[in-house]
């Protein structure tokens, strides 16, 4: 709620800069933090919906809405802000205007700066806090919380978008070279066309569902063959439901001479034991089999 109220307010100055200074670049910077507060608003709406119980229509819960709205973030990103931008610039440079005097575009941008740095810092210290030792590119691909990320993500796109827009209005002040005001808006765009194409790439693989971890389904696997019911079990079959919110089928060979009482408290115990030991395992299905089928091993190429 903070950061889609100083967008909001971050917005409506730099338009009222826009309008004063006649800056593209500065206009292209105004509908970027119209964006991010609609941006803000569809994650808020995405957090919350996603809290919702399961119901019968949705037995296994409303997670995905959260990897839904962020999905519809990463297309407003693209479309609105990266396109609008680009298009004003294209305009810009097709009828250049000279800029009236840009003091209040410098005034405008450094308490954007501020803002934006804050909210930046803030969410690169949780994302730090989140990726443990991993590099920040593993750290990303292997995040399925779109409300971190994307914000990350948000905050380093208007830094750099501000950064442009200052050097625009600097260069096109000094030079007295209204075309570089337009290229300046021009590189906003594709700024956020870059964005926008990550979190589009990263969002649509947690919205058809990414499974859990190598390392926690090698965990599972352990933990299950550790009892004493258990003769074999596969690799477990997984996908995230929601960041905390696993789904978990685990195939599982028991020992044939089971009473059916013994193997259901075998059934149960396996289950009272992982969701104890992983509590993101919301959803555990343990399928008792005959024998376990393994995946067959990739073809040698010669």
């Amino acid at each position: 709620m903070a950061a889609l109220g100083a967008n909001l307010a971050i917005a409506i100055i730099k338009f009222v800069a826009a309008g004063f200074t006649g800056s593209s670049a500065m206009l292209a910077e105004g509908i970027h933090s119209v964006v991010d507060t609609a941006n803000e608003w569809l994650l808020l709406l995405g957090l919350r919906s996603s809290q919702r119980p399961a119901s019968d229509k949705r037995p296994f819960g409303y997670g995905k809405e959260l990897y839904f709205w962020s999905f519809i973030v990463a297309i407003c990103i693209f479309a609105i802000g990266g396109g609008i931008s680009i298009y004003e610039g294209i305009q810009h440079l097709r009828h250049p205007e000279p800029m009236g005097e840009p003091f209040w575009n410098y005034v405008v941008l450094g308490v954007a700066f501020l803002f934006d740095g804050a909210s930046f810092l803030v969410a690169r210290r949780t994302f730090n806090a989140q990726r443990g030792g991993r590099s920040f590119w593993r750290a990303f691909h292997g995040s399925k919380d779109p409300s971190i990320f994307v914000v990350l993500f948000e905050d380093a796109a208007d830094l750099l978008g501000l950064l442009v827009a200052f050097l625009g209005v600097l260069l096109s002040h000094q030079l007295q070279n209204p075309y570089l005001d337009g290229v300046a808006s021009l590189l906003i765009g594709v700024i956020l066309l870059v964005v926008a194409g990550l979190l589009l790439r990263e969002n649509k693989s947690l919205l058809l569902g990414e499974p859990a971890d190598l390392a926690l389904l090698q965990g599972i696997t352990e933990l299950a063959r550790t009892d004493a019911a258990v003769q074999d079990t596969a690799t477990p079959m997984s996908s995230y439901l929601s960041p905390h919110e696993i789904l978990i089928v685990l195939r599982v060979q028991f020992e044939p001479q089971l009473r059916t009482a013994e193997l259901t408290q075998a059934v149960q115990r396996l289950q009272s034991s992982i969701r104890q030991q992983y509590p993101d395992v919301q959803h555990l299905f343990i399928e008792p089999t005959a024998q376990v089928m393994l995946a067959p091993e990739p073809p040698v190429m010669e």
